[in-house]
């Protein structure tokens, strides 16, 4: 855990991924195509950082964007897809198949425990779900234990310290304190297992209105804040806005050929603009729009999913 003293936190995206070194241990949260740091991540590709060492819960187009960009060395997931909607994760599995990546699959609650680990101030946390799985093989850090009051032996899993968590919330305050909406996934524990956080928000808004909302993450656990609109598209940040699943179609078209089609995509949405207001510029206004009318009516929700 790292504490952040009181004081006002609010950087420039390329400011605050801009210290995330090589190699560094990179926590993502979010869950799935939801309120994934996806700001974030595309900085991370414009700064070029490489060998990163990804960890998470179920991901999706943020893990598969990172690895398209030959940004990860090892990434420890318990999923990394589009669920029955779109399919697997097309640069990851490409990467997983030939090697170019180290996978080591996890699952949530073993990271769960990881965390928790590092929470407590333990070496380890005992954990009964991966045993007998290849889970297990993929980690050669793991070890076992065993129950001195019942002599059950159990798997023991190492405290786990990203270096970096990257966070994406709907409201924030400039001192760090963070509002999520459930499902929290493991952003809570991110933020309090990690040596640094940074945060991306919808919105810069009152210490006042942050409390009235409900503090989820405290002020202390967070380095840096970012306000950035529409940072976790094409992934949802509920109740702003639906997830982009024209968006999230083309880019894994792209990432299935590959080649210039996912050079293409690249340049168009993360090398081709400045920065953020420039990738809003490329998707368009009126489809930002649209997805923030998700609620609307059952007409509206509906029609953002053909």
């Amino acid at each position: 855990m790292g504490f952040q003293p009181q004081r006002d936190k609010v950087v420039g995206l390329a400011a605050a991924i801009a210290d995330i070194a090589d190699g560094a241990m990179i926590a993502l949260g979010g869950g799935l195509s939801a309120r994934l740091p996806m700001a974030s991540v595309r900085e991370l590709i414009r700064q070029g950082t490489r060998d990163l060492h990804l960890v998470g819960s179920a991901h999706s187009i943020d893990v598969d964007l990172l690895v398209a960009a030959g940004a990860v060395r090892r990434c420890e997931e318990s999923y990394v897809g589009f669920e029955q909607d779109l399919g697997l994760a097309p640069a990851y599995r490409r990467a997983a198949e030939t090697a170019t990546i180290e996978v080591a699959e996890s699952c949530c609650v073993t990271m769960l425990a990881q965390l928790r680990a590092t929470e407590m101030g333990l070496p380890f946390l005992p954990v009964r779900g991966v045993r007998g799985s290849d889970i297990v093989r993929l980690h050669p850090e793991y070890g076992e234990v065993t129950c001195p009051f019942t002599g059950e032996v159990l798997v023991a899993v190492p405290a786990l310290k990203p270096d970096v968590a990257l966070l994406h919330a709907p409201l924030g305050d400039r001192y760090g304190n963070l509002h999520l909406e459930q499902p929290y996934v493991l952003d809570e524990r991110f933020a309090s297992a990690s040596a640094r956080v940074v945060a991306t928000v919808e919105r810069l808004v009152t210490t006042e209105e942050i409390a009235a909302a409900g503090v989820t993450i405290p002020a202390h656990l967070v380095a840096a804040v970012v306000e950035a609109p529409f940072g976790a598209h094409p992934a949802s940040c509920y109740p702003d806005y639906a997830y982009d699943r024209q968006h999230l179609a083309q880019y894994t078209r792209a990432a299935q050929v590959g080649g210039d089609e996912l050079d293409g995509y690249l340049k168009t949405y993360v090398y081709g603009v400045a920065d953020e207001r420039g990738y809003q510029d490329t998707v368009g206004d009126e489809r930002l729009s649209a997805l923030g009318r998700w609620s609307q009516s059952t007409a509206d929700w509906k029609g953002l999913f053909r």
